[in-house]
Order: structure tokens, then sequence, then C-alpha cells
């Protein structure tokens, strides 16, 4: 699914700030009361699905681990605020077309080798070309020049963006096809990091073993068991951790990891599962976390599936009003959930309530007469994949329930072991029917819930949607002149979804987790990942 001048870059207005709130009785304060500033923070993760590559991370498990070994040019406060990183500005031209960054002299890899504008302008055309195989590829697609190195069809004619130049040591820039206002929150996003040189001689060795420039340094990655990082001292950023290392432990399933967090054998994890979201206050009291943060889970059609491809979408309206949103969320996830209405997440520039209008609200009725006008479910059965080391049967079953009582289409779940065969059925394009999918936002802009998931042949666009009328509505909001020009053309693109209905919103998603007696000073930030430099170990 989550998280980022000579003028400064103009501040977003409007984002909503989301922070962690404590709930219950207790005392942060645990065993000696002292603080290890070499202790290790243990962090409840799973597998993940690729090589530890920026460019080729897409998922939960990876990213935090990438959040820590990297840091990029740009990233953003709780307020949405572009914060600057690696980079000293990033400035714009006044057509937003030519975007010049500058960096932060001084910075260095883990290998001690020099950070500098090569670093990033080359790992990005490595990125790019398609030989390398990285699925965040499309995230270069506004540079000019991307179309020569990854062509749609045919061979590449060229093996470097020319929209990509080196000024000087330190200095570098981009130019894109058109302007585009909010184009510094792109760069917050992973496949914009840098690369050491010798990651790019020898990528296979690096993707086990990466070099970053981030404020921990890669240790060791004993395979579906444990990643493990250590605190670098040269690291030059201001996040720098307040303890020795992370151990980010793999995990097969939510309720091994809880009743660890519980044992105080690992330090805090993304979500509680399910079956304790009940009582997960009482076992933690103070140490129990719950805040709000951007994200959204649906349902989407795999749309080149036999079933999905020709279908007339009053079938899937139908689906999305036969589910009960109010009552999953109060039942299944304790309150802990809010009904969605609309395709992108709460607390983002552009945000809307109801772009779904009608079809997002629950009618039994109205939801069985539009799949009966729209032809019908094919083979009247759906399956919805979902991977099982989450907790995410509960709602499914749900979902399933009232689908099936409500339209009469037979619903099933369709688990698979973990998220890495999950994401790699869906890459392969695989799913036999639905899958699940929930997304973090990447930057705090509701363009990156829409052009990013559902532009036709975009990399997060796993499912195969396509809508001419939504492709012309994003670009028109990319050549707006202004921020808030973009997010409100933005708006319109989401309202054309209504007619095409690309998934099928589910809720917002709220972080529910805690911690160990062993640490202090945990939270979780907007795009609900632990802020793990901050984590304090109590000495033992």
């Amino acid at each position: 699914m989550r998280g980022a001048k000579s003028a400064k870059w103009v501040a977003i207005a409007g984002v909503v700030a989301l922070t962690a709130t404590a709930c219950g009785g207790g005392d942060d304060d645990k065993g000696s009361g002292k603080v290890d500033p070499k202790g290790i923070v243990s962090y409840a993760n799973g597998e993940p699905q690729n090589a530890l590559q920026p460019s080729n991370t897409m998922e939960a498990y990876g990213s935090v681990v990438i959040d820590a070994l990297f840091t990029g040019l740009v990233h953003y406060d709780k307020q949405g605020n572009i914060t600057y990183e690696n980079a000293e500005s990033v400035t714009p031209d006044k057509a937003n077309k030519v975007w010049t960054v500058k960096l932060k002299p001084g910075w260095k890899f883990h290998d001690n080798t020099p950070v500098n504008a090569k670093s990033y302008v080359d790992a990005w055309n490595w990125a790019a070309d398609p030989a390398n195989g990285q699925q965040n590829s499309s995230w270069y697609r506004d540079i000019v020049g991307y179309d020569k190195v990854h062509p749609e069809k045919g061979k590449a004619k060229a093996k470097t963006m020319s929209g990509l130049k080196v000024v000087d040591e330190n200095t570098f820039t981009i130019t894109l096809n058109s302007g585009i206002p909010y184009y510094a929150y792109k760069l917050v996003y992973k496949p914009f990091f840098p690369l050491p040189a010798a990651a790019l001689k020898d990528p296979k060795k690096y993707g086990e073993a990466p070099v970053g420039n981030g404020p921990y340094k890669f240790k060791s990655w004993d395979h579906k068991k444990s990643i493990k990082v250590s605190a670098w001292p040269g690291y030059k950023g201001e996040d720098k951790p307040k303890n020795g290392g992370i151990d980010f432990k793999a995990y097969t399933t939510p309720n091994a990891a809880y009743q660890d967090l519980r044992s105080d054998n690992v330090d805090t994890m993304p979500l509680i599962p399910d079956s304790e979201l009940a009582n997960y206050k009482n076992d933690f009291g103070d140490r129990a976390i719950t805040s709000d943060f951007s994200a959204i889970n649906t349902i989407n059609p795999a749309f080149y599936t036999k079933q999905w491809k020709d279908i007339d979408v009053k079938v899937i309206q139908g689906l999305s009003m036969a589910i009960d949103r109010e009552t999953i969320s109060k039942t299944t996830f304790y309150g802990t959930r809010k009904p969605a209405s609309g395709w992108v997440a709460r607390g983002v520039k552009g945000y809307k309530a109801d772009a779904c209008g009608e079809y997002c609200k629950f009618d039994a009725k109205k939801a069985k007469q539009l799949i009966k006008d729209g032809g019908g479910v094919p083979g009247n059965k759906i399956s919805i994949q979902y991977n099982a080391d989450q907790p995410h049967k509960g709602w499914v079953t749900a979902v399933c329930n009232d689908i099936q009582k409500n339209t009469g289409v037979k619903c099933v779940g369709d688990p698979v072991t973990d998220f890495q065969a999950d994401t790699e059925i869906r890459d392969q394009k695989k799913v036999k029917s639905i899958y699940r999918s929930g997304w973090v936002l990447d930057y705090p802009f509701n363009g990156n819930f829409l052009a990013d998931l559902y532009g036709t042949g975009v990399d997060g666009n796993k499912g195969g949607f396509s809508d001419k009328k939504f492709d012309e509505l994003t670009k028109k909001a990319d050549n707006a002149k202004t921020i808030d020009e973009s997010a409100d053309l933005y708006n319109q693109a989401e309202a054309e979804l209504k007619n095409s209905f690309p998934g099928i919103p589910l809720w917002y998603n709220s972080t529910n987790s805690a911690y160990s007696k062993n640490v202090k000073n945990v939270e979780f930030d907007q795009a609900g990942d632990p802020i793990l430099s901050e984590v304090q170990v109590f000495e033992k």
C-alpha cells in the first residue's frame, strides 16, 4: 500500500493533521526506566515481495525496510507541508515543467561513496529501463524521454531519459512532458530515491544487501525470518535514530505477532488482528494506539478475466450497494473503520466526501435490480482474493455474506498464503475474480489515489482497468497551473469513476496498534507507518 528551492515551495493548505492517541490506563516507563541508546527495536513485519530495491518495492513489508535504509529528496510533515531531506531545494520554472533540484552537500551512502546528482539520475534511468524489471518504472512517465527508454511496444530507442540532466555535483534538472504543479510531492515516493554506483553494476547482490543513504544501515536478511538494520552514525539527516537498530521480524499470521506483542517478545506491529480489536485497549492500556491515517480499502475486479472483461458497470454498482459498510465497520471492526464514500483516502489535499454517491450507500433492493439490469454476474459467483497473513478473513466473510444475502450472487473468500504470494498473483494477472486492495498515500494529494491507481497502464493498476474519459480528465488535472486547480480537476476525474467503477470502495483505515513494555515514544505517521527512528528502548 504506505508515505514526502531557492524559492520555498508553497505549502499545501487544508491537509488534515493525523496524530496518534493513546487509550486506557497505565504508564510508558517500564523496566529500569533508563533508555539504552543502543537498544534494538523489534517490529512485526512480513517477508518483502521482492529484492530490497526502492524502484521495485510497492508493498508494506518491503516499504518499511526501504524507508529505514534510504532517504529521498523531500518528505512532508503532519500538516502536508513539503520538508527537505537530501534536497536543499526543489524549484519549478513558471510553467511547472522544468524542476531544478539542489542537493545538500556532504551526504554519503553507507559505503562512504558520495550521494550526488549522478546518484539520482543514474538510478532513475536504470529503473526506467524495462530490462531491469522494476515494477515502479511508470513513476518516471512524466519525464521527457521516458517513452524512448520504456516504450509501450517494441524495443527501447534510448538508454537514458533526455529530461534528466546533471548540472554539477549537487544539481540536476528534471524536464517534464507538461507542467505538473504538485510534482515535488511525487518525489516523496521510493522510485525517486538514489542508488550508489555499485548497486547498478550488481543489482542482484545489492537487492539482497542494499546500501542506502538513510538513518539505518543494512545488517542481515534471514529470509522469511528477519531483516536487521543498525543505526548509521554517518547519517546527515535530521531524523537520526534514538535507538541502536531495528529487527524487522517476519510473521505469517497477525495473531502470532499479537501474542508476541502481549508477551513483550516484539515491540510493535502495524495492525491489531480483527479478533483482538475488542480487547487490545484493555490489554495494553496507555500502550494502545488508535490513530487515523490516509489509506483506503477496496475490492477490485480483475477486468482482464472472462468474467469482468465486458461487464456492464451496473453489475459492479449493484455489488457495491449490496454491502452494508456501516454495520461491518461497527461489528467486524468494532468502530475502528469509517465507511468509504469515494476512491480517495481522507486527510489528503483534494479529498471530497461522497464522490461515489448513491453507489456506496447500502440499498439491498436497488442492488439486486442493478445487477439484474446489467445482465447479472457471469456464473453468478464471485471470489475475493486476500492474503491470509493479515486480518482480512473476517471482513471478507462479512462482505460476502451481504452480497449473497442481498443479491443472490454466491460469494466466497479466496485466501492465499501471504502478502508476497498475493501481490505476485496480481502482478502476473492471475486473479480469478476480485482482489482485495489497500492503498496508502505515497504523497498527500488526491491524484495519488486516482491517476496512480486507475490510469491506463500505470504500475498501481493491477486489475487492468481503463477509462479514456478518466485518463483525459487526469491529464487535464496534471496540466493545471496551480496545486489547488489540479486538486479540483482531480475531483472531476474521481466523479467520472462512478460511471466506470474500477473498484468498490469499502472503508477508510485507522491504525490500531500497541507497543511493548520495552520501549516508549511509539507513533505512526500519516501513511500508517511507525516512526521507528524516534522509538527509545529501555535498559533491561
